[in-house]
Protein backbone atom coordinates (compact mmCIF):
# COMPACT_ATOMS: atom_id res chain seq x y z
CA UNK A 1 0.00 0.00 0.00
CA UNK A 2 1.05 3.88 -0.52
CA UNK A 3 2.81 4.80 2.39
CA UNK A 4 3.98 8.56 3.09
CA UNK A 5 6.90 9.23 5.84
CA UNK A 6 7.44 12.98 6.29
CA UNK A 7 10.39 14.16 8.35
CA UNK A 8 12.76 17.37 9.06
CA UNK A 9 10.37 19.03 10.87
CA UNK A 10 11.29 20.86 14.23
CA UNK A 11 11.95 24.49 16.51
CA UNK A 12 12.82 27.28 14.77
CA UNK A 13 12.87 30.95 15.37
CA UNK A 14 10.90 33.31 13.68
CA UNK A 15 12.76 34.40 10.08
CA UNK A 16 14.42 31.09 10.45
CA UNK A 17 14.34 27.96 7.58
CA UNK A 18 13.51 24.48 7.68
CA UNK A 19 12.82 21.72 4.63
CA UNK A 20 10.85 19.39 5.09
CA UNK A 21 10.61 15.99 2.61
CA UNK A 22 8.11 13.33 2.48
CA UNK A 23 9.43 9.65 0.78
CA UNK A 24 6.68 7.78 -1.01
CA UNK A 25 6.53 4.37 -1.32
CA UNK A 26 4.24 1.76 -2.64
CA UNK A 27 3.47 3.72 -5.56
CA UNK A 28 4.40 4.81 -8.78
CA UNK A 29 5.61 8.28 -8.20
CA UNK A 30 5.57 10.03 -10.99
CA UNK A 31 2.39 9.27 -11.66
CA UNK A 32 1.16 11.04 -8.69
CA UNK A 33 0.31 15.06 -7.59
CA UNK A 34 1.85 16.08 -4.00
CA UNK A 35 0.57 17.92 -1.78
CA UNK A 36 1.67 19.97 1.34
CA UNK A 37 -1.02 20.51 4.20
CA UNK A 38 -0.94 21.80 7.78
CA UNK A 39 -2.85 21.63 10.69
CA UNK A 40 -2.40 23.90 14.04
CA UNK A 41 -4.51 23.13 16.66
CA UNK A 42 -8.05 23.96 17.08
CA UNK A 43 -8.05 24.76 13.16
CA UNK A 44 -8.70 22.55 10.50
CA UNK A 45 -6.06 20.97 7.88
CA UNK A 46 -5.39 23.29 5.23
CA UNK A 47 -3.47 23.44 2.00
CA UNK A 48 0.29 25.01 1.69
CA UNK A 49 1.20 23.47 -1.75
CA UNK A 50 1.37 21.34 -4.36
CA UNK A 51 3.46 20.01 -6.92
CA UNK A 52 2.23 18.23 -10.50
CA UNK A 53 3.76 14.72 -11.27
CA UNK A 54 5.86 15.55 -13.50
CA UNK A 55 7.02 19.00 -10.81
CA UNK A 56 6.62 21.67 -13.87
CA UNK A 57 3.65 22.89 -12.07
CA UNK A 58 3.52 24.18 -8.46
CA UNK A 59 1.37 26.46 -6.61
CA UNK A 60 0.93 27.80 -3.38
CA UNK A 61 -1.48 28.90 -0.44
CA UNK A 62 -1.55 32.75 -0.51
CA UNK A 63 -0.12 32.73 3.19
CA UNK A 64 3.16 31.18 2.00
CA UNK A 65 3.93 32.28 -1.41
CA UNK A 66 7.28 33.74 -2.03
CA UNK A 67 8.26 31.90 1.44
CA UNK A 68 7.88 28.57 0.59
CA UNK A 69 8.95 26.35 -2.20
CA UNK A 70 7.89 23.02 -3.26
CA UNK A 71 10.02 20.32 -5.20
CA UNK A 72 10.16 16.87 -5.78
CA UNK A 73 12.27 13.80 -7.43
CA UNK A 74 10.90 11.06 -8.85
CA UNK A 75 14.28 9.65 -8.81
CA UNK A 76 14.00 9.33 -5.49
CA UNK A 77 10.22 9.26 -4.67
CA UNK A 78 10.71 12.14 -2.64
CA UNK A 79 8.90 15.65 -2.49
CA UNK A 80 10.39 18.53 -0.37
CA UNK A 81 8.90 21.61 1.20
CA UNK A 82 11.63 24.20 1.68
CA UNK A 83 10.20 26.62 4.13
CA UNK A 84 11.90 30.37 4.57
CA UNK A 85 11.61 33.39 6.71
CA UNK A 86 9.04 31.40 8.69
CA UNK A 87 6.37 33.11 11.17
CA UNK A 88 5.04 31.92 14.36
CA UNK A 89 1.70 31.39 12.67
CA UNK A 90 3.09 28.56 10.34
CA UNK A 91 3.23 26.63 13.68
CA UNK A 92 1.43 23.40 12.83
CA UNK A 93 1.82 19.80 12.13
CA UNK A 94 2.70 19.70 8.23
CA UNK A 95 1.18 16.66 6.15
CA UNK A 96 2.37 15.18 2.61
CA UNK A 97 -0.56 14.37 1.01
CA UNK A 98 -0.36 11.95 -3.03
CA UNK A 99 -3.09 12.06 -5.73
CA UNK A 100 -3.24 9.53 -8.60
CA UNK A 101 -2.86 11.72 -11.31
CA UNK A 102 -4.12 15.99 -11.91
CA UNK A 103 -3.00 18.52 -9.19
CA UNK A 104 -5.71 19.72 -6.83
CA UNK A 105 -5.84 21.94 -3.53
CA UNK A 106 -8.95 20.23 -2.20
CA UNK A 107 -8.14 17.80 0.53
CA UNK A 108 -11.12 15.95 -0.19
CA UNK A 109 -8.93 14.87 -3.40
CA UNK A 110 -5.81 13.32 -2.01
CA UNK A 111 -6.18 9.36 -1.00
CA UNK A 112 -3.00 8.75 0.75
CA UNK A 113 -1.57 10.99 3.59
CA UNK A 114 1.44 10.80 5.83
CA UNK A 115 1.61 10.83 9.54
CA UNK A 116 2.73 14.45 9.73
CA UNK A 117 5.78 16.25 10.56
CA UNK A 118 5.94 19.26 13.77
CA UNK A 119 6.72 22.44 12.81
CA UNK A 120 6.94 25.25 15.80
CA UNK A 121 8.19 28.61 15.05
CA UNK A 122 9.16 30.58 18.01
CA UNK A 123 8.74 34.75 18.36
Amino acid sequence: QVQLVESGGGLVQAGGSLRLSCAASGLTFSSYAMGWFRQAPGLEREFVAGISRSGAITYYADAVKGRFTISRDNAKNTVYLKMNNLKPEDTAVYYCAARAGSSSRSIADFGSWGQGTQVTVSS
